[in-house]
């Protein structure tokens, strides 16, 4: 492909975990780096951040799963390194648990609605 295309005219995948609270900040990221179009699930996990204790009718129990937000983000047009940037900067407080950000591969992709493939679904 070309080395003038974004990505060198690669498809790829910016897949994001992040606190639920910088959600809204990532979105207008997104937005302001031309890259609007993302996905979001709420998912729970484990990293550096550390465990706590809590406790509901009187019993002590570990929290060491955290609701957190996974961002994905698919980009033919704009560049990858951008995208990745942008949500790094909006989701960062400077507090473990601030989340991680990947940057993957995409085969191929096909347009439900029109059938297009590759870049031009995208």
């Amino acid at each position: 492909m070309s080395a003038d295309l974004p990505n060198d005219g690669e498809i790829k995948l910016v897949m994001a975990v992040v606190r639920p609270d910088k959600l809204s900040e990532v979105k207008r990221a997104l937005a302001d780096v031309g890259a609007p179009s993302l996905t979001v699930t709420n998912v729970s996990g484990r990293g550096s951040q550390p465990a706590t204790k809590s406790q509901w009718r009187g019993e002590e129990y570990t929290v060491d799963l955290h609701q957190k937000v996974k961002v994905e983000c698919v980009v033919a047009d704009v560049p990858a390194a951008d995208v990745a940037d942008a949500i790094a900067d909006a989701a960062r407080t400077g507090d473990p648990g601030d989340g991680k950000v990947f940057v993957l591969p995409v085969d191929d992709a096909v347009q439900v609605r029109t059938g297009k493939t590759g870049r031009d679904a995208v």
